[in-house]
């Protein structure tokens, strides 16, 4: 199952695969550099196919948990000043996407949207410990029944050029559902009052929907 924004892409990159592979099966004579051609155009396909992969993952929403908005691996797990939006300290949880992980951004927990703002920005390394303030990227807070308002923001990487947003200000949202896309490498931080009690550490590898980040507060 492959996620939406990626269906012009990968009906364009077969398109174009396709062709060159016939075209190169008749006006190439050298067997070897043919069937080379070929492998590399068939991978890059392969790859493409896998970036956009939308696994399906149901859970039953649960207001005691936050869970991973994204497939990734954990790179940062401290206690921050968030000047955005709260203007106070937080938990920061920050995941990081390589261009192989699932890119489908999920909504970590269940609640109404009251902040969601788009940030254009630089496109330094998503683990950047200035990415978080100086790419482009959007922010989205909401507010949950058991943790108050929580935030996550979408982060673009050194790859990643495109952020897609699916939320809007006053939507009421279900833990685990869709809430956007990043196109090709990128990061997401969470945000969580400072009673949370977080259940990842540095280095941890997650999955969206699936792997837990707090589950008390």
């Amino acid at each position: 199952m492959f996620h939406k924004e990626g269906f012009k892409i990968i009906i364009i990159s077969f398109i174009i695969t396709s062709s060159l592979a016939i075209a190169i099966e008749f006006f190439l004579i050298n067997q070897l550099l043919k069937l080379s051609i070929q492998i590399i155009l068939i991978i890059s396909l392969i790859l493409i196919l896998q970036f956009f992969r939308n696994p399906k993952r149901e859970l039953i929403p649960d207001k005691n948990k936050i869970i991973s908005p994204v497939d990734g691996k954990i790179v940062i797990v401290e206690s921050v000043y968030e000047d955005e939006y709260f203007k106070d300290k937080r938990k920061q949880v920050s995941i990081f996407m390589s261009p192989l992980n699932v890119h489908v951004t999920r909504y970590p927990a269940s609640g109404r949207i009251t902040y969601n703002k788009y940030h254009p920005g630089k496109y330094l390394v998503a683990w950047h410990p200035k990415s978080s303030k100086k790419n482009e990227r959007t922010t989205v807070v909401i507010n949950t029944e058991k943790y108050g308002e929580i935030m996550y923001r979408q982060i673009a990487g050194a790859v990643a050029r495109r952020i897609i947003n699916y939320s809007n200000l006053g939507n009421e949202v279900v833990q685990g559902k869709d809430a956007g896309f990043i196109k090709f490498g990128s990061r997401v931080d969470i945000f969580l009052p400072l009673s949370a009690k977080i259940k990842v550490n540095i280095g941890d590898v997650v999955k969206g929907a699936k792997s837990i980040i707090s589950d008390k507060i």
